[in-house]
């Protein structure tokens, strides 16, 4: 019914008068009326629970404004009330200069904005094809014939969705899914477009492409968006940022500003000093500890840099600038220390617990998976990078029994795939993508029945969710509805249910797709644990590539083949000897400085405010690239040569065997 009443409210309602717009800006200041949205005082309850708590917020129209905030922030509320679509209990929404203060009201704002609401999917139509599906919302808002073939068009290219066209919704991947919907909601070129974790489940390449041409929207088409996002990467890209918890907005401002106004500093140590700085925390109250790829960062006020390089008897290995993900840490009082027990990689004696040699599945004439071979040993993290549909998920259903290979084998525990699959699943663990929990039931009761199914007696049972409760933070919940949980903590709850008959191998289906980094940090946290203390195989796949840094190893997969692996530093080095180094360029028009170099032939990436780009050769390739964007009318304030992220690892090994 709520789509419905969405539907009909967007199609067949006018955009207001301009009498009636005229109306109510007049009696704004020049600042209100350069204003998409205003919000002042606004409140929104949930019976006992307020979500919003006299909210005031100001959207600039050709602004690209993010929201960020951990689970239950009152993101979605705030974005919905703007939309339309909820009502708010107090305070004032002005969207486009009409003040929503009744249905008519709403429903006229409704007819100038386009929403994607989040989760996958949830705005689509499942027996509808892609196209179907497009040209459905294009007939909705009226686009004239000889547009909507253009647009759409256009928007396959740019999602790599061309070549599902005829395919229905329902029978699309997770992350095509999403895909659909970022295309529906752009469709009608609306003057704001609000957008809810829009990238959640979408590989890097297309969030790439889907920023890049976010962002030539709003700049040629003075086109506002209210974006939110779980990815502090993207987070950089927004021109104001408002970070939001418990229902208040707690910091505003450009992103690089908000990084830069922490007064702080980020010290990096090996994993070994970890017993070493933890006791500093009693006399370095600000000081918060976290893992990141193997090493110990340290973040504390700068004025404290000198004493605690001081006390320690080995230096930092590097130092680098805070990031916002700094910022949320503090923000939403994250533990100041959230370190735990790196698991170092396997020696090359354990036994392997999974192993794939030329492993087919074909679906019809369809060839989801194409010869891969890998292994596994025990006490190792596995991750399968990949863009969306090729072929990650499938090969976990071969690996979990789910499915049977079409050609090739393997072995899982011990026992050869397509046999014995009763056994294998007694030693397997399998959490997927939609986490497969009950939400009706409670923490408790999920627990119990995943646990009966895995055949587990009443004491082990007991004796397993009492460690597990305590192992995972979930006590406190224990009695709570699995579908009321934050998301986080319905994650942690999977993992559990996952492993509750200590299962020898696991298997992790982007386990941690639109979680905030608290959470992702906790729950990386656990699965280190996890494998040092139980040496569990552990085969894991993810679109979040500053988590492949947690892998021992990596598979990166493209249209069903695997083009690389290796270790993150091997790929790197990889990476380096065929493109060259990255250098990081602060530019004044990022937009123009990526299309410059793109068309000149560099391999380049829009990181925040920054280009990055690979250059190959000596200083005189980088000169080269100096005289083409002066030639452009491109102003470089600054230029470092800098680490390739793992995004552009990826990417760049992606596209290169394209």
């Amino acid at each position: 019914m709520q789509r419905c009443h969405l539907l009909a409210g967007m199609s067949d309602v006018a955009a207001p008068s301009a009498k009636m717009a005229s109306g109510q800006t007049g009696a704004m200041d020049s600042q209100q009326s350069a204003a998409m949205i205003r919000l002042q005082g606004v409140v929104k309850r949930y019976r006992k629970t307020t979500a919003l708590r006299g909210v005031d917020l100001t959207v600039a129209r050709g602004q690209l404004f993010g929201l960020i905030g951990p689970d239950g922030a009152g993101k979605s509320s705030l974005m919905h009330i703007v939309a339309g679509v909820l009502a708010q209990d107090a305070g004032e929404v002005v969207v486009n200069g009409v003040a929503i203060r009744d249905e008519r009201s709403a429903e006229a704002v409704k007819a100038q904005l386009g929403l994607m609401p989040q989760g996958l999917g949830l705005n689509l139509y499942p027996t509808l094809s892609v196209e179907e599906n497009l040209r459905f919302f294009a007939d909705l808002h009226a686009i004239p014939p000889e547009v909507v073939s253009q647009r759409i068009e256009q928007l396959l290219a740019m999602t790599q969705m061309s070549r599902f066209r005829d395919r229905r919704m329902q029978h699309l991947s997770g992350g095509m899914k999403q895909k659909l919907g970022l295309m529906c909601t752009l469709i009608h070129e609306p003057q704001l477009i609000i957008l809810d974790e829009p990238t959640t489940g979408v590989d890097p390449i297309s969030r790439q492409a889907f920023w890049e041409l976010l962002n030539q929207l709003v700049r040629e088409r003075a086109l506002t968006a209210l974006v939110s996002t779980a990815y502090m990467d993207e987070a950089a890209r927004f021109d104001t940022l408002a970070l939001m918890h418990d229902g208040l907005i707690l910091e505003q401002g450009p992103p690089d500003s908000l990084a830069a106004g922490q007064a702080a500093t980020v010290l990096w140590f090996s994993a070994a000093a970890r017993d070493t700085l933890r006791p500093c925390l009693q006399d370095f109250s600000a000081m918060r500890l976290r893992m990141e790829a193997g090493q110990l960062r340290a973040w504390l006020p700068q004025t404290q840099r000198e004493a605690l390089v001081q006390k320690l008897d080995s230096p930092p290995v590097r130092e680098t600038p805070p990031t916002l993900e700094d910022l949320f840490m503090a923000a939403v009082g994250a533990p100041h220390d959230l370190t735990f027990d790196w698991a170092p990689p396997p020696p090359a004696s354990a036994p392997v617990e999974i192993r794939a040699d030329g492993l087919v599945r074909r679906f019809g004439d369809f060839t989801a998976v194409d010869h891969v071979s890998l292994q596994v040993r025990a006490g190792e993290i596995f991750g399968l990078l990949g863009a969306n549909g090729a072929g990650k998920s499938t090969l976990i259903r071969m690996l979990t029994g789910i499915l049977l290979p079409t050609a090739g084998s393997g072995e899982v525990a011990g026992q050869p795939l397509g046999k014995a699959a009763r056994q294998v699943r007694q030693r397997i663990g399998y959490m997927s993508q939609q986490f497969s929990l009950y939400p009706q039931l409670s923490v408790l009761e999920n627990l119990r029945l995943f646990g009966r199914i895995y055949g587990l007696r009443r004491r082990q049972l007991q004796q397993r969710i009492e460690w597990g409760l305590d192992w995972t933070g979930l006590v406190t919940d224990k009695n709570e509805a699995a579908g009321r949980l934050p998301l986080g903590k319905r994650q942690r709850l999977a993992l559990l249910a996952a492993i509750l008959h200590e299962p020898e191998v696991l298997f992790l289906d982007e386990p941690t797709s639109g979680v905030d980094p608290l959470g992702r940090q906790q729950f990386w946290g656990l699965l280190h644990t996890l494998v040092r203390k139980e040496g569990v195989a552990l085969l894991v796949t993810t679109h979040a590539m500053n988590e492949a840094e947690n892998c021992h190893n990596l598979a990166l997969m493209r249209q069903g083949r695997v083009v690389a692996s290796g270790s993150p530093r091997q790929l790197r080095s990889t990476v380096r000897s065929r493109f060259g180094e990255v250098y990081a360029l602060r530019v004044d028009d990022t937009a123009r400085a990526l299309a410059t170099l793109r068309q000149r032939g560099w391999l380049a990436f829009a990181q925040g405010r920054e280009v990055h780009v690979f250059v190959a050769g000596d200083d005189a390739s980088l000169g080269r690239l100096k005289a083409q964007l002066d030639e452009a009318g491109c102003v470089i304030s600054a230029i470092e040569r800098v680490e390739p992220t793992m995004e552009e690892v990826f990417v760049s090994m992606i596209e290169g065997t394209a």
